[in-house]
Parts: C-alpha cells; sequence; structure tokens
C-alpha cells in the first residue's frame, strides 16, 4: 500500500507555515492518540500516520526533500534520517505539545549563579564626599579541586541514569504527558560516582569574599552599586551573578539631608535674636560665618549656597546647598533678679513690637465675639 502524501494526511496545503502544519498535526493527534483510544489500532495507525508527516513537514531541511523527491527520498535510508514505524513519533509528539504540556524539552542543565545583596552602611560624610570601603560577603565560589565539575580529580560525572542526563523525568497520566525535575540528580542531569572535596559533588564552595567597592561622592540611602560577576558561581559553568551593594547613610547629629540639600539647626538665644549676632555655623568642610540680623524670628531659614551635597556624578545633579534654620530658644532656670527684669522688660513692651502675638490675639477676639452673637 502506497504512503498519502504527507501534506494530505495533515490536511494542509503545500503552501503550509510552520505553525499551520503545527495546528494540524496537534488537531490530529489529540484526536488519534492511543491513550484516547486504548486497543483502537486503526487510531493508533492513524496516529503514527500523521506524526511521521509531521515530523517531515517540521523539518526545513527534510521538508525540501521531501517537497523535491517525495517519499523516495526516504525509503531504504535514503535522504538520511527518516521517520520509522514505531520510533520517534513520541519525539515528535513532545516537540510539539512540549510547550502546552511540558514547559518545553531539553532545558539548559547551565544556571547563571544568584544575584546577591549587601547593605553598606556610610556615614554622611562618606557618602557626600565618596570612599572606597572593602567588604566581606559570604558567597558560592568555584571550587578549584574540581573546577565546578563537582567531580574528583581524574574522575568526571556521569549521565544520570534515571533521566538520561536531560535533567527531567516525564510522568504520564492519561493524555497529558507531565515533566519534573529528576528526583535522583536534582535537575543536573550528571550523578558524581566520586564527588570532589570539598565540594562535595555540588562543584561550588562557601566563601568570604573581601571586594573593594568605589562608592562615588552624592550616594544616598537606597542607591545601588553593581558589581558584575561578583555574585555566586554559575552552575555547570554558568556565568556567575552580580553583587548590589545597597548604600544605608546613617543619621548624623546635626544635619539632615534632602536629595543635595543640607539642613541644619542653629539654637540662638532670646537677645541674639532681638538683638542680631554674627554666628559661626559648621558645614561639611568646616565652620562659616552666618549674620543673624536684628529681630529674627524662630524658624526663619538662612541659605548657605554651594555648602550641600555635590551629585555631578550621581544621576546629573548640581551642587547643593546648605539651610540653617533658626531655634530661637527660651532661657530656662532663671534666677530671681532675671524674673523680675524680664517682668520689667515686658511691662514697656508695646504691642507694636510682638506683632504676631497682637495679630492672634485680634484673631481670638474676633472669633469669640463671633460665637457669642
Amino acid at each position: 500500500m502506497s504512503k498519502r502524501d504527507y501534506y494530505e494526511v495533515l490536511g494542509v496545503a503545500q503552501s503550509a507555515s510552520e505553525q499551520e502544519i503545527k495546528k494540524a498535526y496537534r488537531r490530529l493527534a489529540m484526536k488519534y492518540h492511543p491513550d484516547r483510544n486504548e486497543g483502537d489500532a486503526a487510531a493508533e495507525e492513524k496516529f503514527k500516520e500523521a506524526s511521521e508527516a509531521a515530523e517531515i513537514l517540521l523539518d526545513g531541511q527534510k521538508r525540501g526533500t521531501y517537497d523535491q523527491f517525495g517519499h523516495a527520498a526516504f525509503e531504504g535510508g535514503g535522504g538520511g534520517g527518516g521517520f520509522s514505524n514505531g520510533g520517534s513519533f513520541g519525539s515528535i509528539f513532545e516537540d510539539v505539545f512540549g510547550d502546552i504540556f511540558s514547559g518545553g524539552r531539553g532545558q539548559s542543565q547551565v544556571h547563571r549563579g544568584s544575584d546577591l545583596k549587601y547593605i553598606l552602611d556610610i556615614s554622611l560624610e562618606e557618602a557626600v564626599r565618596g570612599t572606597n570601603p572593602k567588604i566581606k560577603i559570604p558567597t558560592l565560589v568555584e571550587c578549584m579541586s574540581c573546577l565546578g565539575s563537582g567531580a574528583k580529580s581524574g574522575t568526571k560525572p556521569m549521565d544520570c541514569v534515571q533521566c538520561g542526563g536531560s535533567g527531567q523525568i516525564t510522568a504520564r497520566q492519561g493524555f497529558f504527558s507531565l515533566q519534573q525535575t529528576c528526583p535522583r540528580c536534582r535537575g543536573k542531569g550528571r550523578v558524581m560516582t566520586d564527588p570532589g572535596q570539598p565540594c562535595r559533588g555540588q562543584g561550588r564552595v562557601e566563601e568570604k569574599k573581601t571586594l573593594s567597592v568605589k562608592v562615588p561622592p552624592g550616594v544616598d540611602t537606597g542607591d545601588r552599586i553593581r558589581l558584575s560577576g561578583q555574585g555566586e558561581a554559575g552552575v555547570n559553568g554558568g556565568p556567575a551573578g552580580d553583587l548590589y551593594v545597597q548604600m544605608n547613610v546613617q543619621e548624623h547629629p546635626i544635619f539632615s539631608r534632602e536629595g543635595p540639600d543640607l539642613y541644619c539647626e542653629v539654637p540662638i538665644s532670646f537677645v541674639s535674636a532681638a538683638l542680631g549676632e554674627q554666628l559661626e555655623v559648621p558645614t561639611l568642610e568646616g565652620k562659616v560665618s552666618l549674620k543673624v540680623p536684628p529681630e529674627t524670628q524662630t524658624g526663619k531659614l538662612f541659605r548657605l549656597k554651594g555648602k550641600g551635597v555635590d551629585m555631578s556624578q550621581i544621576r546629573g545633579g548640581g551642587l547643593g546647598d546648605l539651610y540653617c534654620k533658626i531655634v530661637v530658644e527660651t532661657p530656662v532656670k532663671l534666677s530671681d533678679r532675671q524674673k523680675a527684669l524680664l517682668r520689667e522688660f515686658d511691662g514697656e513692651q508695646e504691642a507694636s513690637q510682638s506683632p504676631k502675638q497682637a495679630h492672634w490675639l485680634n484673631g481670638v477676639k474676633r472669633f469669640i465675639d463671633a460665637l457669642r452673637d
């Protein structure tokens, strides 16, 4: 009995695309699969016929040969690697249906190492000026004894007999074919008959690495520096992961920070606020002079231009400023004479000399009067 044309078997035109061929094969395979037609020899033959056609037409080289020479190209072993009855129809079924039922076949045994995160505590001065600290991180590095293979010197790992080196096993549940990680090799595809030391066949060992971190001026809490390839070593020759060093700028006893700008409070006496004074205030570069004019109120901000944080190397920022907030301090532990002098002063004070207080008292009076009306 002569074979039917492969395009006819799948019910597609000769110009059909790969996706159209896959779609046609899926329809026929689901209809005639042996698990759905147990004991039906005719259905099994149709499944094999459809699988044979799909194997040829989904391979670009084989399809071209078939279009040119027909079935003759694959008879008697000619044409290289024809389809044999009962042979590889399971393979083409898994290839086509793998993206639906098994997530794909032949998953790579080579894995990239994990990324690591390190929190670096630095002072505000270090964040502003930049620093170059050395850090120690616990990580997994390639075992130098086995060079990452996991096998003892002079030996080599063997393919896992349970999964055949694929790292996965196929579990069939009725019509469905599900892939699971091989329990024997844990997905690696290889087992160590004579594990190397000191990695015990894992190919990686724990180690503390000392690294130098170049922290540029202007960093702030939450900023990250990426050290490429300084994470955990890869598996089976895979690339190493990265190390992310995250900044944590510690609180400062004098300054607070908002982006490029610094803030500090400057407490002064009632007398200095009333009469004015020339003060020395701190900056990260040393002391500078600040002139507090007479009648300065608490909360007044004085801006010292260019005394903030230089962020030109971070996110393209500029040079910030320092803002000094005046805090008028109420005197405590007054002597009897001081209290008497203050009462005398208060008695001589006119309402116009305390405009905010007078304004507030007037507002309160109007509010109370409105309630009474």
